[in-house]
């Protein structure tokens, strides 16, 4: 390790790694580019903002058996959001790269390229390319700006840097082509991680989190439109898009203080909803907030309902309300092995899916919070895949490309989850389903009611008749739900 002063405040700047050329100094925002025989000051970086992610400088973990620490720090903005790179330096010293985007991790390292590599400008999200002898399906590709920088980095970067990047996945494997420095990209190939299986140490607790940012993250808040001042209830440090459900303007809130994007554009009619904002419920013992609603329509004008839920220790999931009834969809990180967007099947964990519908949607109403901007107008392409009960969908647009997996929910474990709150399903027409448990209880019912005077005149010799006759009814009910439970 080598420490320098800062040549701006005098402070100490440490270089841990010798493939670091660039330091940011702590306490007056300098950057310093080190070269062979001097320190020189580059000028001041923008601080980086405050956001809710736990990792910071000096956070350190294992990944393949080797300890590491994270050294410095890029923050991105672009279109849909902000993202966090971190450099990691590894103790036999190499190093690598973790993505940080909305709680989803990748740990990525330059890999050489071997063979020719697409141009920027050909990509298309949805498309399968080879790279590296592998195939892999182009996820996402975005154009953004560097707004800020921290700690120790290996080349210079500076405020309003450009940052041209595609990213790719081949079922658990991420692969990321870096075109910032010209028409020739950098590779860097790995794979998605969490914190807890990198065993990570000095993360910041809510409570460093909450007296950096001013707010509890995953804790439900509220703030005042900035457009008509009316209450918006959202999760800090989840959800970052916000509509406001009395003027519909579309805010920023990644910052210390939300900002108006635009007025959005609205349906005339409001869209019936069979759920509210803020209505919670308790799922496989998680506390889960719906914190955002949409409504979409289909080529042929069929809408439907989805309402985004959030629980802090478990993310993010979808309620879906169709009038062929409701489903629970949940985002993919392992990708289906699909060859092309006309191919009839899609395999993921070696289940075959057959392809049953494909369309485009259209957003004709959003209200509520977001993990990714949204608003009124915005279209898709969805490709829909079948097996059993369980449905895939591909959803595809000109940046970007996601894979959701969706298994049914019955009516009443809907009315379980949220009591009062469940209106019925008005919104979509949903047919009331009663689950397999709750046909048994009308059974069990009816049983006991017909045996009701046998009992009294009889008990001993009916008791022991009747009790395995109710159990026959319960018992194939209960693990018929616990099978299909979502």
């Amino acid at each position: 390790m080598q420490t320098v002063s800062c040549p701006s405040c005098g402070a100490e700047v440490h270089f841990r790694s010798h493939a670091s050329v660039l330091a940011v100094c702590e306490y007056c925002h300098s950057t310093l580019l080190k070269d062979a025989e001097s320190v020189k000051n580059l000028g001041t970086m923008s601080a980086v903002l405050e956001d809710y992610t736990p990792i910071q400088v000096g956070t350190a973990g294992v990944f393949d058996g080797v300890h590491f620490t994270v050294v410095g720090r890029i923050q991105q903005r672009y279109a849909a959001g902000t993202w966090n790179e971190w450099y990691v330096l590894f103790d036999d010293a190499s190093t690598a790269w973790l993505g940080d985007s909305s709680g989803l991790y990748t740990m990525t390292r330059e890999r050489k390229a071997t063979g020719a590599l697409p141009a920027f400008a050909e990509l298309v999200a949805g498309q399968r390319y080879n790279i590296n002898g592998e195939p892999y399906t182009a996820a996402e590709v975005r154009s953004g700006e560097c707004i800020a920088g921290q700690g120790e980095l290996p080349f210079k970067v500076g405020s309003g840097w450009r940052i041209q990047v595609a990213d790719f996945r081949n079922y658990a494997s991420f692969l990321t082509l870096d075109y910032t420095d010209g028409p020739q990209p950098l590779v860097y190939q790995g794979v998605a991680v969490t914190l807890d299986g990198m065993q990570c140490q000095l993360l910041r607790d809510p409570d460093a989190i909450a007296a950096s940012s001013g707010k509890y993250r995953g804790k439900l808040d509220a703030l005042d439109c900035p457009s008509c001042g009316s209450g918006i209830k959202y999760v800090p440090g989840a959800a970052a898009q916000l509509i406001c459900p009395a003027c519909h303007a579309q805010l920023d809130a990644t910052g210390p203080q939300a900002q108006v994007l635009a007025k959005g554009q609205q349906a005339e009619d409001e869209a019936d909803s069979s759920l509210e904002l803020g209505a919670t419920a308790k799922i496989d013992n998680v506390v889960f907030t719906v914190i955002g609603m949409m409504r979409r329509e289909d080529d042929e004008g069929t809408e439907w309902n989805e309402y985004l839920l959030y629980g802090a220790q478990a993310g993010f999931f979808w309620l879906v309300e169709t009038d062929d009834g409701w489903s629970r969809s949940t985002v993919l990180p392992n990708w289906p092995t699909w060859e092309s967007t006309s191919a009839e099947r899609c395999t993921l964990d070696g289940a075959t899916f057959a392809k049953l519908y494909d369309y485009g949607s259209k957003v004709t109403y959003a209200a509520g919070a977001f993990n990714w901007k949204v608003a009124v107008g915005d279209s898709t392409h969805v490709y829909e895949f079948e097996q059993g009960q369980t449905r895939l969908a591909a959803e595809i647009t000109s940046e970007e490309m996601t894979w959701s997996r969706s298994i049914p929910v019955a009516y009443d474990q809907l009315a379980a989850w949220f009591g009062a709150a469940f209106s019925g399903g008005s919104g979509a027409g949903t047919p009331v389903k009663l689950s397999h448990l709750g046909v048994a209880k009308i059974f069990i019912i009816i049983t006991l009611v017909l045996n009701a005077i046998p009992l009294f005149v009889s008990f001993s010799s009916t008791m022991l008749w009747s009790l395995i006759g109710c159990l026959a009814l319960f018992l194939p009910a209960l693990f018929l739900d616990k099978n299909e439970k979502p």
